[in-house]
């Protein structure tokens, strides 16, 4: 598959399919994901969406910042949505009542949407083999309705429901490796991105188009209200997780795992890995972790992020 090329000034050119205007709060580590990946369409597309931050904000009755057709479904089934407009499409086409040669589809879930409520629809449409785009947009926790923890939730994160004090820390569990998940599905394409890196984000998702079947991307989104920090400060958080290992980016093609260029560099210089409290200092959702009888707390997630570390570069097969 040949890889699109673009310039920066190409790609200012391309048209906006998610238009501003919409109710995002500032700084919205999401809407920058919808926007990004919108751009990398290659044609028509067809975009569906599960309950969540980006369904409410951007469809307000009677205003839309979608610019294509788009369709909003429960929080459980977004994968069962994509799959039922994928498979519409082919009996038209086949029936040839489709003008087009290709129109994309694109699912969008939250990490509510994806690694809990949502899960058992997206494994049946992989099973099938639906051709459609799966982006998951990963801002940690259900941000729309009052930060609760979710599967995507990281090990000793504040939230609602995992408050931080004597007794709970934060989270006690470990954030479900998702992508991992997918790939074990045996699709044709799953890949990590980050709102940190544009270019890296927006070739992941035209590949994740352009493949024959299902393609599932995973977007690390910063939340400035759920993560509590400033709303300036998205871009470079996101950066931080990548640079910290926290939120390593790769691609695994047909099951074969391969490091990004970001992450790929500081596989090759592991002096660029940056410790993981660089990260999480800049959050107030892990501000407990900070206090002196909470120091085990740090050793653990460090431990936990090198853990992973050390497995993707055996995927990779990186010594």
């Amino acid at each position: 598959m040949a890889e699109w090329k673009f310039t920066a000034k190409d790609f200012a050119q391309i048209p906006e399919l998610f238009a501003s205007g919409h109710r995002a709060c500032a700084g919205c580590g999401p809407a920058i994901v919808m926007r990004l990946i919108l751009k990398a369409a290659r044609g028509p597309v067809i975009a569906t969406n599960s309950t969540g931050c980006m369904e409410v904000v951007s469809t307000i009755y009677p205003y839309t910042a979608w610019r294509i057709p788009w369709i909003h479904t429960a929080f459980e089934n977004v994968a069962a949505n994509a799959a039922g407009i994928e498979a519409a499409l082919k009996v038209l086409k086949k029936k040839g009542r489709l003008k087009y040669e290709h129109i994309d589809v694109i699912a969008f879930g939250g990490d509510g949407g994806t690694y809990d409520i949502g899960l058992q629809a997206l494994s049946g449409a992989a099973e099938r083999g639906h051709d459609f785009l799966y982006v998951l947009y990963d801002n940690e926790a259900y941000m729309n309705t009052g930060i609760q923890r979710s599967g995507g939730t990281p090990l000793g994160a504040w939230t609602t429901t995992s408050p931080a004090g004597k007794v709970i820390p934060g989270k006690t569990e470990r954030k479900k490796p998702i992508a991992d998940i997918m790939v074990a599905h045996e699709i044709p394409y799953v890949a990590t991105a980050s709102v940190s890196e544009w270019r890296d984000l927006v070739l992941k998702a035209r590949k994740g188009m352009e493949v024959e079947g299902p393609a599932f991307l995973h977007v690390l989104a910063p939340c400035p209200r759920g993560w509590r920090h400033d709303t300036s400060k998205t871009i470079e958080i996101a950066r931080l997780a990548v640079e910290t290992c926290v939120f390593p980016l790769w691609e695994a093609e047909n099951g074969e795992y391969k490091l990004s260029p970001k992450s790929k560099a500081i596989a090759l210089k592991p002096e660029l890995k940056k410790p993981v409290e660089e990260y999480l200092k800049t959050q107030g959702r892990f501000k407990h972790l900070f206090k002196p009888e909470n120091k085990h707390l740090l050793e653990e997630i460090q431990k936990e992020v090198d853990r992973r570390w050390q497995k993707l570069l055996k995927q990779c097969q990186i010594s």
